[in-house]
């Protein structure tokens, strides 16, 4: 049930939503390729512009203002991600910061090391350490996916990972199937062997409470646009890690944390909009605190989501023809992917984008390696639905309907069951 939830208050939060395209209402289902900006976003952004930008360390006030706002921003971070405020750096996206960070463990790498990574995850997760494997000489091993329950095979880790390996990357959650990965005992046999542990939370962050404290991983990266703010990356890494990285940097720029790895000047308009963006899930939240009150939002959006999710989940998995990828135990977010007998992924979202104004996404999102393992490939990939806070029960009833309509209209091989 739903009644608990502010949906019309969420709902109110986010102006996107009142956007209609031929007289018809849009439906935002492609929250895993980047949600809606909440207002408080958005005007964060906007305050930040119309009082007046500047650079950084002047005298006169804009710039003293745009000093703080950084410093605001980043104990805004430090209180959703559960770290200090000293190891959040940010970014232009994920895949930028981290291939710079991979830059910067050149060092910690050397010839005949081991560097692990999954082939659950999007490949921001999985290049930039290949990267770093081939230039120094090392191996890549993968954690395999179970291809029967879309998790991760981590039965064996103590084979995987090795007195060799020196750097593990996995993912807290998969941005098409859903399958949130226990990364603990990843991490933890990780630590035993003295290697680097790296936690993709990029798709996580919007549905799953996070504690760096408490995974205990060295480095962990995320991006706001994917938690209702703007194209801001962000990177959390550990004191202990960050003051020992060099960084290709100009001179005199700082040296010291988290400033080392802010190459030139930073998206300040963004940055600020990071701030309302959080501000938002607070709101969802109670505590004294605001860590608590963004546990708090994070834990009743996740129910929320979870509520909706039952249903279409048992929706897809009773249409014929129709092949849900989806984990079969454990604990998911509410992103599901799908493939129709017979259709092109790009057919089915762009009939319901044409036909219903449903912004639902295809393809392989740069799960490169598991749609390879899947074969979905031949059928442009996926298609993929994924909910957000501001998702309504009625919204998906209309995506139930739709989907059964293409059905009915484009028969092939695929009906419904009696």
């Amino acid at each position: 049930m739903t009644e608990f939830f502010p949906i019309d208050h969420v709902r109110s939060r986010f102006p996107a939503l009142n956007r209609q395209d031929q007289d018809k209402q849009i439906i935002y289902f492609d929250g895993p390729g980047g949600t809606q900006m909440a207002d408080y976003a958005i005007e964060s952004m906007n305050r930040y512009i119309r009082n007046g930008m500047a650079n950084l360390h002047g005298t006169f006030n804009t710039s003293i203002h745009t000093d703080d706002m950084l410093e605001q921003a980043r104990i805004a971070v430090a209180d959703l991600l559960g770290c200090s405020e000293k190891e959040v750096a940010f970014g232009a996206n994920m895949t930028t910061l981290a291939f710079s960070i991979s830059r910067s463990l050149t060092s910690f790498i050397n010839e005949g090391d081991e560097i692990i990574v999954t082939e659950l995850d999007h490949r921001a997760n999985v290049d930039p350490w290949i990267a770093l494997a081939r230039d120094r000489g090392a191996t890549i091993k993968f954690i395999k996916l179970n291809t029967d329950t879309l998790t991760l095979n981590i039965d064996n880790l103590a084979e995987v990972i090795t007195a060799r390996t020196k750097l593990v990357a996995v993912g807290l959650s998969s941005n098409v199937t859903g399958t949130v990965t226990d990364v603990l005992p990843i991490i933890k046999r990780a630590k035993e062997v003295n290697a680097l542990s790296v936690i993709d939370a990029v798709h996580g962050v919007p549905h799953i409470p996070i504690d760096v404290n408490a995974f205990g991983c060295d480095i962990l990266l995320c991006s706001a646009y994917k938690f209702f703010g703007p194209h801001v990356g962000i990177a959390v890494i550990r004191e202990h890690l960050f003051t020992k990285l060099s960084v290709y940097k100009l001179q005199p720029a700082p040296t010291d944390i988290p400033y080392k790895l802010e190459t030139g000047t930073q998206n300040h308009e963004g940055i600020a909009g990071v701030i309302g963006a959080i501000r938002f899930i607070e709101e969802l939240g109670e505590g004294v605190t605001r860590r608590e009150r963004l546990i708090s939002g994070v834990e009743a959006i996740d129910k929320y989501e979870s509520s909706l999710s039952a249903d279409l989940e048992n929706f897809l998995g009773s249409l014929v023809g129709v092949h849900l990828y989806r984990p079969s135990y454990g604990k998911k977010t509410p992103t599901f992917a799908f493939t129709i007998n017979g259709h092109h992924s790009r057919e089915v979202t762009a009939w319901l984008a044409n036909q219903h104004n449903m912004c639902v996404a295809d393809g392989d999102f740069y799960a490169s390696t598991m749609a390879e393992k899947l074969g979905v490939n031949p059928q442009g990939g996926w298609i993929r639905i994924g909910l957000a806070p501001y998702n309504t029960i009625e919204e998906v009833q209309l995506f139930k309907k739709a989907i059964e309509s293409f059905i009915k209209h484009h028969r092939k091989s695929t009906v419904l069951k009696d």
